[in-house]
């Protein structure tokens, strides 16, 4: 059986994704969703057209963690996609947050990242996709977001090494590189700081953001950016010195 398998999907960026590749791609027979919230899952199958297996798994428990590798072992499925969006970030200086926050953006935006990777990739054969999540905050360091931003330039370092890795494989992998989606994240996020004005004001419907990665990873696009303003940032982020931007950003935070 062909599957895709993506993990935070109890809500979010994660959800989206199942509603869409569910109805984009016939080849797929059956879903597995994987999140904390099991009540939240379980609201995904009348709401999705194919078979939906919903797996409750805190992925920053390891010992939870490993269960998915046992039932890939014994199901031996075809993987066509695999799409880490889980993930959180917490505003607020270093030390201001507490240790087990900012250990566990590290712990399940990285750890947890590479770990599902690794256990799925025997699964997947010749043109099966991986979206991994990054992040525009992945284009320059935080001041304020720092583990946050940190972990996502990580995740896209990671996917762009992984996709090299793996083109001899027919295997592709995609780095989603948006800016601010009005999701969930930003109620957990803000629930140690607030997000700047301005990038309330370039927030972007998540229907887009993974209309647009599917695309891209369909095209065999390393790096996936949705929209003009988040383009020109990555832009801005290569080719202007980080301290300068420092600078710019302090001034907006002055005058908002």
């Amino acid at each position: 059986m062909k599957i895709a398998i993506v993990t935070g999907a109890s809500s979010g960026m994660g959800r989206e994704f199942i509603m869409q590749i569910a109805d984009r791609f016939n080849g797929i027979g059956e879903i597995w969703a994987i999140a904390r919230r099991e009540d939240r899952l379980e609201e995904l199958s009348p709401n999705v057209p194919v078979k939906v297996r919903t797996f409750a798994i805190d992925l920053t428990d390891k010992s939870k963690l490993m269960s998915l590798e046992d039932i890939l072992a014994k199901e031996k499925p075809e993987v066509k996609w695999l799409i880490n969006a889980a993930g959180y970030g917490k505003i607020g200086a270093v030390g201001s947050i507490n240790i087990g926050d900012e250990m566990g953006m590290v712990e399940l935006n990285c750890e947890a990242l590479c770990a599902v990777t690794h256990m799925v990739l025997p699964y997947m054969s010749k043109n099966s996709r991986i979206i991994q999540f990054s992040s525009a905050a992945s284009f320059l360091p935080q001041p304020g977001f720092a583990i946050y931003a940190a972990t996502k330039s990580f995740v896209l370092s990671y996917s762009r090494a992984l996709n090299e890795e793996l083109k001899q494989k027919g295997i592709y992998v995609t780095a989603v590189c948006p800016g601010p989606v009005k999701t969930e994240f930003f109620d957990i996020a803000e629930t140690t700081g607030k997000i700047p004005l301005y990038k309330r004001i370039v927030m972007a419907d998540p229907k887009k953001v993974v209309r647009i990665a599917l695309r891209d990873s369909m095209m065999g696009r390393p790096v996936s950016v949705y929209g003009t303003t988040m383009k020109s940032f990555r832009l801005m982020c290569k080719t202007i010195p980080h301290t300068v931007i420092f600078r710019l950003m302090r001034g907006l935070m002055k005058t908002t």
